[in-house]
C-alpha cells in the first residue's frame, strides 16, 4: 500500500460548515422545516439509456442522497484540467443511516488523465480513507471536458464493479460543453447491463452489444435526490 502521509493531503471543506463534518450529523440529525430534498429527474430524449426514471430495480433500491453543491464544487475543483481538457474523477463516500445512503465525502485520488479517460492510481488510499470513517463506496463522478453526456464503454466497466459491491451504486458524468445535458446520473441495467459488463472481456474503447430484452444498457439513477442540508467534505490527494 503506498499511502501518502496525512500532512500530504489537501482537505477541502464544504462552504457550509468550517469544520469536519460528523460522521453522523448529516444521517441522524433532524431536517430543518426549510430543508430541500428533490429528486434528480432527466432532460433528455436521446435513445442511448434509458431516461424515462424507471430504473429497471428501482423498487428494490435504498435512496441516496447527495448535496446540492457536489457537482457544482467538483466542476470548481476540476476547472484546471477541464481547461486543458483533461478528465478529473473522484470517488463517492456515504454513510447508511435507516435504509438511506448520504454521500458525505469526495475524495479525489492521484489520478491520470487524458481527454477522455482517467485512471485513479494508488487507490489503497482511498480505500484506508473509507476504512477510516465507516465509508461505503457508492459510486463516483467524473468530467467530460469537451464530449457529451454519457457514459462510454470504459466507463461502464470502472462502474461495473462499484455496483457488483452496492447495488445502489452511482455513476455522474459532468460534461460542460454539453448543451442538452450538463451532467448525468447514470447506472447500469439489472439485469441486463449488469450482465453485458460481466461477460464482457475486452479492454478499451469497444461497443457493446445491448441486452437480450431489448432494454438499455446503462439507465438514469430514479432513486437518487438532492439534499440542501447534506454537508460534505471533499479530500483532494492530488497534492
Amino acid at each position: 500500500m503506498n499511502s501518502g502521509s496525512q500532512e500530504m493531503r489537501t482537505r477541502r471543506q464544504h462552504p457550509v460548515t468550517q469544520n469536519s463534518p460528523s460522521l453522523a450529523i448529516s444521517c441522524t440529525a433532524k431536517l430543518p422545516q426549510d430543508v430541500q430534498i428533490s429528486p434528480i429527474t432527466g432532460d433528455d430524449e436521446r435513445g442511448d439509456f434509458n431516461s424515462n426514471n424507471d430504473s429497471s430495480a428501482s423498487g428494490l433500491l435504498k435512496t441516496l442522497h447527495i448535496s446540492t453543491r457536489l457537482m457544482d464544487d467538483f466542476l470548481a475543483l476540476s476547472k484546471s484540467n477541464t481547461e486543458k481538457d483533461l478528465e478529473t474523477c473522484g470517488i463517492l463516500g456515504a454513510h447508511l443511516e435507516k435504509e438511506t445512503f448520504y454521500v458525505t465525502t469526495l475524495v479525489i485520488p492521484k489520478q491520470e488523465s487524458t481527454s477522455n479517460s482517467c485512471q485513479a492510481i494508488n487507490e489503497e488510499e482511498v480505500y484506508a480513507i473509507h476504512s477510516e470513517r465507516s465509508l461505503c463506496p457508492v459510486g463516483w463522478i467524473h468530467t467530460h471536458p469537451s464530449q457529451s453526456c454519457f457514459m462510454s464503454s470504459i466507463d461502464l466497466h470502472t462502474h461495473y464493479p462499484y455496483q457488483v459491491m452496492v447495488p445502489e451504486a452511482f455513476a455522474i458524468v459532468v460534461a460542460p460543453t454539453d448543451a442538452s445535458r450538463s451532467f448525468g446520473i447514470f447506472r447500469l441495467s439489472d439485469p441486463g447491463g449488469m450482465k453485458i459488463l460481466r461477460e464482457c472481456q475486452e479492454d478499451g474503447f469497444h461497443p457493446h452489444k445491448g441486452p437480450e430484452d431489448g432494454s438499455p444498457i446503462y439507465e438514469l439513477c430514479s432513486n437518487v435526490y438532492q439534499n440542501s442540508n447534506l454537508r460534505f467534505e471533499i479530500i483532494d490527494l492530488r497534492s
